[in-house]
């Protein structure tokens, strides 16, 4: 790719790409520990809303004091070291950062620090991808109105897959599925932070020791993170969600070419050019070997007589047919590889994947019977979870974004199961982020395709 070339370039002429963090909690901080390592970046500054906790989290992975002595923005620039505060307006606005890096994992949030980098001329890597799956579309429109790059962030799983499906189009492929591994049974979507990590399979004791944040990481059990990433995957490239949620269907690594097909020829997919994520696990709880449970993956089709021969050749992993085959990556890294969005963004000016349509839609579903007066408490919380479904469909019935399901009023009952609307919940409509989804449906409902 010639990044690191060019970052190398970019310190020898003294003129490193100058950042801005948001957030410095666990993948802000591996970020952090890279960033010294890395030729050609300087960062400025950290906003978060404990600075204390930020230079903590800075110390445990590998910086110095000194690193962090600068009294001010200017000062950073100045001495190049980093500033530490706060203050997240003051860093977007300062005329020298070039690039933002929204790492807040708060989506409401995320969606004013978005917004306000783009009116300060400045791209954004936006890690914050629950912001993206309910105004992605909107905020790729705004970054380009206002001359800058919006980026997902690499390392987290929809950019890589978003990667993948770059790779096997520019390749010349058709891309039948393309999507991310998970540990999954049905019951899961049930979980709460109270039952996640005996579902997860870490004791309770250990998660306390690692200091593991039981509603975020019941966020990724319950289904909602995939949802939510499924969904950036989904608006970022084209492919269409499957019409009644993820199927999770299981599967080795190897025989996800069995298994992400279509469905006349023995797979699970509505169509070709869908999204899925694969299980870890049998139906009946067995661990399956070799499984893709942290990766991604692509399968595309070898669509003529001669690529399926150079398949067979080559010794290409295929469904029985020979026409269907898959690239993956087994593991992501996640905010230790933020580095390659920072400097695609910076260098080329390229997103390393970004919202171009409406295609998907992340919905709040009721874990259990809702009643009216009750208080939603979002992703991986003991209320709702995240439902993937088509944008068409997700408008038509005027679908409550996952995102937009903090601390809010329920005014109707809703049934287990049952995905929530705008109807059934008492919304601040005077949020940004409100407005902001809103004015997406105004402006992309028109372009919806119908749901299959």
């Amino acid at each position: 790719m010639n990044l690191h070339a060019k970052l190398r370039e970019r310190a020898a002429q003294g003129k490193p790409l100058r950042i801005g963090l948001i957030g410095a909690g666990k993948f802000g901080s591996m970020y952090l520990a890279q960033i010294p390592r890395t030729p050609g970046i300087h960062l400025v500054g950290i906003a978060d809303l404990s600075p204390a906790n930020a230079k903590a989290n800075l110390e445990r992975v590998g910086w110095k004091s000194e690193q962090t002595a600068a009294t001010s923005l200017d000062d950073a620039i100045a001495k190049g070291n980093t500033f530490v505060s706060d203050n997240w307006e003051a860093l977007v606005a300062h005329p020298q950062v070039e690039i933002i890096v929204e790492c807040t994992g708060n989506p409401i949030a995320a969606v004013d620090h978005c917004l306000a980098a783009f009116q300060n001329g400045k791209h954004v890597v936006n890690v914050t991808v629950e912001a993206d799956a309910f105004c992605g579309p909107l905020l790729a429109k705004k970054a380009e109105q206002a001359g800058v790059v919006y980026s997902l962030a690499y390392g987290d799983q929809p950019a890589l897959i978003c990667d993948l499906v770059d790779w096997a189009r520019a390749c010349g492929f058709s891309v039948v599925a393309a999507g991310r591994g998970h540990k999954w049974l049905p019951h899961f979507s049930q979980s709460t932070p109270e039952t996640v990590w005996g579902y997860y399979g870490l004791t309770p004791e250990t998660a306390r020791i690692g200091g593991l944040n039981p509603k975020m990481f019941n966020s990724f059990l319950d289904g909602s993170k995939p949802s939510i990433e499924s969904t950036a995957v989904c608006n970022a490239t084209g492919l269409i969600a499957p019409p009644d949620g993820l199927l999770y269907p299981p599967a080795s690594v190897d025989d996800i070419p069995f298994v992400c097909r279509p469905i006349s020829e023995g797979g699970v997919l509505h169509q070709k050019g869908q999204v899925e994520v694969i299980s870890s696990l049998e139906k009946d709880g067995r661990a399956i070997p070799y499984d893709i449970r942290f990766g991604v993956f692509v399968v595309f089709e070898g669509d003529t007589e001669y690529v399926r021969n150079c398949f067979k050749e080559y010794m290409v992993r295929t469904d029985p047919s020979g026409r269907y085959a898959c690239l993956y990556k087994r593991w992501h890294l996640i905010g230790l590889e933020v580095g390659i969005s920072v400097a695609s963004v910076g260098l080329r000016r390229e997103p390393t994947g970004v919202a171009t349509c409406w295609n998907a839609d992340v919905v709040a579903t009721a874990k259990r019977d809702l009643k009216p007066g009750e208080m939603l408490d979002g992703e991986g919380g003991y209320t709702v979870w995240g439902k993937l479904v088509q944008a068409q469909k997700s408008a038509s019935v005027g679908g409550l974004p996952l995102g937009l399901a903090h601390n809010v009023k329920v005014v109707r009952p809703v049934k287990q199961g049952q995905s929530l609307t705008w109807a059934d919940v008492a919304m601040d409509e005077t949020s940004g982020a409100y407005k902001t989804r809103r004015e997406m449906e105004s402006m992309f409902a028109g372009g919806l395709k119908k749901a299959a």
